[in-house]
């Protein structure tokens, strides 16, 4: 069962934003940065670029803040017994996600599902007990993980292990924008454009990055859509194949 305490989207703090809870919290903590923002992990505190994802387990200490910056983040605030969420494969250490927007719209969803059944927001989860999980909410929340899962089985950054180049944040965007429209008529050389870098920088930084070419990322994203759109829609493959960038069905 699933139950959600507390959520939100596009929050935005000052730049001198901490949020420290030295003991964690019962129960879990997603938060999805905006914006750059700093970690404290093993002791040290670490700066991470934006759209980095980290899961906090239950009373789990817990402090990020401001990148010397207005800071902006999702969070959510839960309990959960599914094994998509109790069994994730990084707790505690942020990671990057693939498509920032998508994740959004989730947390969206989630905060609209979860203020239309309730009458006030609680922080203290132990007066929320007696509140059942919808079903679309278990849904949303399945998805999300589903997706959160891919990105690390995939080969998001664990931010700790990778060092961060000059060109992080271009590349994190130019990820965002294939992995939203991968039926665009991408080329390396106008991503390569966009960054201003030659093509054969932008393909070994990007490769560094993500572990995969910038055309496979493109097929990728592109056999993704195709299949989201195979399962939950009546479109033919033609109409299909044409959406995903394929003009041959």
């Amino acid at each position: 069962m699933n139950q959600i305490y507390f959520c939100g989207y596009d929050g935005v703090h000052t730049s001198d934003f901490t949020y420290d809870i030295p003991k964690g919290f019962p129960c879990y903590l997603l938060v999805l940065t905006v914006t750059p923002a700093r970690f404290l992990l093993r002791g040290q505190i670490r700066t991470c670029p934006a759209h980095t994802a980290i899961l906090y387990p239950p009373n789990c200490p817990i402090w990020y803040a401001a990148a010397n910056q207005a800071y902006a983040n999702h969070w959510l605030r839960f309990s959960t017994d599914d094994p998509l969420v109790t069994e994730f494969p990084l707790q505690a250490v942020p990671f990057q996600v693939s498509d920032p927007m998508y994740c959004r719209n989730l947390f969206q969803l989630l905060t609209w599902e979860f203020c239309s059944g309730q009458t006030f927001l609680t922080f203290q989860p132990d007066a929320a007990r007696n509140l059942r999980s919808a079903p679309v909410i278990d849904q949303l929340l399945s998805i999300l993980f589903s997706k959160l899962r891919d990105d690390l089985v995939n080969g998001a950054d664990t931010l700790p292990v990778r060092a961060n180049s000059h060109y992080d944040y271009e590349l994190l965007d130019l990820r965002r924008q294939i992995s939203s429209n991968p039926q665009f008529p991408w080329k390396i050389a106008d991503m390569a454009a966009q960054l201003h870098i030659s093509c054969g920088y932008l393909q070994l930084l990007y490769k560094q990055k993500f572990g995969v070419s910038c055309m496979e990322d493109v097929i990728a994203f592109r056999l993704a859509r195709a299949r989201e759109l195979l399962i939950y829609t009546a479109k033919s493959v033609a109409e299909i194949a044409e959406e995903c960038g394929y003009a041959n069905p």
